[in-house]
């Protein structure tokens, strides 16, 4: 008789204290973007979203674009990211006026490397403040109310750097 073991592994999402992984994506316009360039430089707010142009992506986006100023004075970048190809990134930053980076992750490496979790047939949606330190310092997790990233990263970091 045979034994078939299978080694999985499961990856769990970061949580406050662990080290951001590093990683280099293209940006919205084809560029490369290397997350060790920014970090020590930056607070960063990293939030992954399942789909350009979607309802509550958009949302969400919107948020964070209406909010970029608050961001900006507390010292903060914001980096969003997904699937989508570096077009659909360039077209969604375009029209919906976004200030910020879109980075492209074919295959979500990089959210998987985040232990990101999908839900209801998608990819998911979570936000992470990472410190000048490289480590997370904050998450935040939902996948239905987009708006609600926005919120919960800036009144951390409002926390954070008074």
């Amino acid at each position: 008789m045979r034994t078939l073991f299978l080694l999985t592994t499961i990856v769990l999402s970061l949580k406050v204290g662990d080290k951001v992984p590093a990683f280099t994506l293209n940006d919205q316009d084809g560029k490369p973007f290397s997350i060790t360039d920014v970090i020590g430089k930056k607070v960063l707010v990293i939030y992954f979203y399942p789909k350009d142009e979607s309802y509550v992506c958009t949302k969400e986006a919107c948020a964070f674009r209406d909010n970029y100023a608050d961001f900006v004075k507390k010292g903060a970048l914001v980096i969003g990211i997904n699937a989508g190809t570096v077009e659909s990134h360039r077209a969604f930053r375009q029209k919906d006026n976004l200030p910020f980076i879109l980075l492209s992750d074919p295959g979500n490496t990089v959210l998987k490397a985040f232990g990101v979790k999908g839900s209801l047939g998608m990819t998911g949606r979570e936000t992470f403040v990472v410190g000048l330190d490289g480590k997370v310092a904050f998450t935040y997790n939902s996948m239905l109310n987009g708006k609600r990233h926005m919120e919960e990263a800036l009144d951390f970091i409002a926390k954070m750097n008074p």
